[in-house]
């Protein structure tokens, strides 16, 4: 799992009983998904089309610093599936895991597009 997003819990983040709202930490992982495949599949045109069973294991409070890792898992034809791991850094607790998140790739029109990727490539490698 990498790794790449932290984020600082602030009042605005959280619920009626004062910890993190899961609906914001939701929004979140769906950004992270999408700019993870955005980079992956080269293209600024891709959507979520599925996140499976989402698993709340613990929770973060106001001041909390959380890690969201992503991670590919499968390559589909015009699909990327990936796995999620949300970590608080504080106290080292998992706070969440999804198994499969699916983005597909979008072409010009708004349909799906094959994008021909088959595993991860950095952006180092493509330079």
């Amino acid at each position: 799992m990498r790794f790449h997003t932290r984020k600082w819990i602030k009042p605005e983040d959280l619920n009626a009983n004062g910890t993190l709202f899961g609906g914001r930490l939701l929004e979140w992982i769906d950004e992270e998904a999408a700019l993870y495949s955005i980079v992956q599949l080269e293209n600024q045109k891709v959507v979520t089309k599925y996140m499976s069973e989402i698993d709340f294991k613990a929770s973060a409070k106001q001041g909390d610093v959380i890690e969201i890792g992503i991670k590919a898992i499968k390559f589909g034809r015009a699909s990327l599936t990936l796995s999620c791991e949300v970590r608080n850094m504080m106290t080292r607790e998992t706070i969440i895991t999804i198994s499969n998140i699916v983005m597909v790739n979008i072409g010009p029109d708004g349909h799906v597009l094959p994008h021909g990727k088959t595993e991860i490539e950095y952006v180092s490698d493509r330079l």
